[in-house]
Parts: C-alpha cells; sequence; structure tokens
C-alpha cells in the first residue's frame, strides 16, 4: 500500500451528517475530516452543542460553496419547558428566573405561537457566535458582560404547533438563515408571561435537504476502511447541493477564460444572478455572477 499524504487527501463534496446532541459544530467537523482524512473541511450552518440534525460537512474545494449554503431556509423541531428562564435560553444554563405556568390554556399557546410567524426581528442571544469588537459574544456572556445587540429581521415562514403537556410545547418551525429557535421559544414563553427554554432541538430540513438523507458519525465509522471507498460514496457532489441555480455548460475558450479570472460573454440577457459553471467536459468548474455588463464573471471556482 502506498503511503499516505501527511497533509491529507484532496477530497471534494459534502457529507449530510446527522450531528449528535452533546458536540459542538467544529468538534463534529474536526471528527469527520479525520474519518475521510481530508485536507480541508468546513462546515456551515453551525448548530449549538445541545442541538442535533443536518450539519453539512464540506470537504475540499466545497468550502468555497459553504456560504452560499448559509442563506438557505432551514426547518427544527423543538421542545420549549415553560415556566423557567435561562441564561443560555436553553437547558444547558442557569435557571435566573421561574414563573408559574399552570394556568396556561392550549388556546392561549397557539394564539401566541402564531404571533410569531412571519416577518420579525429577533434579539440575538448572548450565548452565540456572534462578535463585537471582535470577541465573540458567547465569551463575553461567560465573563458575565452583556452588550446591546440591536434586533435583527428574520422570517419565520411556517409554524406547526405539535401539542402541549406538562409544561412543554412541542413545535415544528421552518424559517429563514439568521433565526434563532432559543431566541423564538424565549420569546413566546415571554408573551405567554412565563418564559420559556429550550429543552431539545433538532434540525431536519436545510434547503432542499431532508434529515433522512443524512448519516450518524458512528455509521460512517462503521464504513471506513483503509482505501475509503465505501466512505466516499456517501459524499455528495457539491453542484447537488445547490439545486436553485441555475447552471451554464461552457465550451473549450469560455472555460479557459473564466479559469483565467476573464468574463464571458453571456447570451441573451445574461444570468440575474449567481449560477453554477460547468466547464468544457460537463465537469462542475464553480459559481460565476454577472458584472456590470451583464456577461459572467468568475465568483468561486474549483481549481
Amino acid at each position: 500500500m502506498s503511503r499516505r499524504n501527511p497533509k491529507g487527501r484532496e477530497i471534494n463534496g459534502i457529507v449530510l451528517l446527522d450531528k449528535d446532541t452533546g458536540l459542538s459544530s467544529n468538534a463534529a467537523l474536526q471528527k469527520v475530516k479525520r474519518l475521510f482524512f481530508a485536507k480541508k473541511a468546513g462546515h456551515t450552518g453551525a448548530l449549538d452543542p445541545l442541538a442535533s440534525g443536518i450539519l453539512p460537512i464540506c470537504l475540499g474545494q466545497a468550502t468555497k460553496v459553504a456560504g452560499f449554503l448559509l442563506d438557505d431556509d432551514k426547518r427544527y423541531f423543538v421542545r420549549g419547558q415553560f415556566g423557567q428562564t435561562t441564561d443560555t435560553l436553553d437547558s444547558e444554563g442557569e435557571v435566573i428566573k421561574t414563573q408559574p405556568f399552570e394556568q396556561l390554556t392550549d388556546k392561549e399557546i397557539r394564539l401566541a405561537v402564531n404571533h410569531f410567524v412571519g416577518d420579525i426581528e429577533q434579539v440575538p442571544p448572548m450565548y452565540s457566535a456572534l462578535k463585537k469588537n471582535g470577541q465573540p459574544l458567547y465569551k463575553l456572556a461567560r465573563q458575565g458582560v452583556e452588550v446591546d445587540r440591536p434586533p435583527r429581521p428574520v422570517t419565520i415562514h411556517h409554524i406547526d404547533y405539535l401539542g402541549y403537556e406538562n409544561g412543554v410545547v412541542s413545535l415544528e418551525v421552518s424559517c429563514s438563515k439568521g433565526t434563532y429557535i432559543r431566541t423564538l421559544i424565549a420569546d413566546i414563553g415571554n408573551k405567554l408571561g412565563c418564559g420559556a427554554h429550550v429543552i431539545e432541538l433538532r434540525r431536519t430540513g436545510f434547503a432542499h435537504i431532508d434529515i433522512g438523507q443524512t448519516i450518524k458519525f458512528s455509521d460512517l465509522e462503521n464504513l471506513a476502511s483503509d482505501n475509503y471507498q465505501r466512505l466516499d460514496e456517501k459524499i455528495f457532489a457539491t453542484e447537488e447541493m445547490l439545486p436553485n441555480f441555475d447552471s451554464i455548460y461552457l465550451d473549450e475558450q469560455q472555460t479557459t477564460d473564466i479559469k483565467n479570472g476573464r468574463s464571458i460573454t453571456s447570451s441573451g440577457q445574461g444570468p440575474l444572478e449567481i449560477i453554477k459553471l460547468f466547464d468544457n467536459h460537463k465537469q462542475f468548474l464553480g459559481i460565476g455572477e454577472p458584472d456590470k455588463e451583464g456577461d459572467i464573471k468568475p465568483k468561486r471556482l474549483f481549481i
């Protein structure tokens, strides 16, 4: 057997990991990177350690499109506990306020939940990866420091009310990028006058991806072998993860121009937004976008 490249394998594509609870997104990323012996890897759409579910792991050149995946909508299953507010807005934090919730009725909860459907504004939680003067908010929060966080617009497309029992409400939420489900549950609790925090969170959808397409890390481990063949079969082609973008197939000269950073003439009125580029051999080349003249210029290339 030939000696492995000590820096890792040059592999490209996306692994749809079903992240377990109790694991940070970065820890999950590092485990997958080591298992695949990938030279380069990154994740998109971080999940809290408490949360489980879809975490796309981008390998190799696919890291260049991670930002495009972040723009997509997401879907969650969540259970929220009424009557207790925690400093992290989930069950990993300390309870900072307790209020009665026994008086709540099913009708009241449904009305409060529906109040948050549509275009709303959220104040990001202190325990988040957002930064203030280059410092992550969660680090400041651990030091007992709280800073002003301006509200941010998000969209809650739909909330399915799944039920309520013994102070726990169960919901399915479809939302835009940037939505904090912890904040949503806390806001619902505040709307009802009893407070609330997340006790279970699972990402079940990410853009066109469904939880049924994912794989657990333990199952990936079972597939591992010296030649990586069975593992690599679980890698999705990068272009498959961008189904909403139009595609353009280039001829030989256009391929050369794009690879050298030059714009190419677009037929017709030209693309209105980013597009997938395929070279003259119909291989995925990367992402292009229109320039001021309406031609296509390279944005993220796999070269």
